[in-house]
């Protein structure tokens, strides 16, 4: 311990201060600051709102237990379309077929409407 404290103080080095004139000012941008963009590719990922709810609509008619004529945007899978949590289930594993891409479990369960299922998918860069 007494070797790392020798070391220590052999290896300080004093730092003094800029004056207060030469400080900058903490709102100003430095030249050497670099912003970080997204690039092209993936802004332009993004599905667009309207094309993702006709596709949702159209999985959702297309679910058996589902009467066709009760489907719409604001649909709610229990309460408007009368499926239990099991066809919910079923319904987020076939929007995962539509759209190519797994949606989370943790995720899957707050999906219970076309409205959130469109709002998911739409925010989703991996969403096809």
């Amino acid at each position: 311990m007494a070797t790392r404290n020798v070391l220590l103080k052999y290896l300080r080095v004093q730092i003094r201060g800029l004056p207060q004139s030469a400080r900058p000012s903490p709102f100003a941008l430095s030249p050497n600051v670099l912003l970080r963009g997204f690039s092209e590719e993936v802004k332009g990922c993004f599905l667009d709102k309207s094309e993702v709810t006709d596709r949702v609509i159209s999985a959702v008619k297309n679910f058996q237990k589902v009467d066709p004529s009760k489907v719409n945007p604001n649909a709610h899978f229990q309460n408007d379309l009368g499926l239990d949590s099991l066809d919910a289930v079923e319904i987020v594993m076939a929007l995962e077929e539509e759209f190519g891409f797994e949606i989370p479990d943790n995720e899957a369960d707050k999906i219970n409407s076309i409205n959130l299922a469109v709002d998911f998918i739409a925010s989703h860069p991996q969403a096809k």
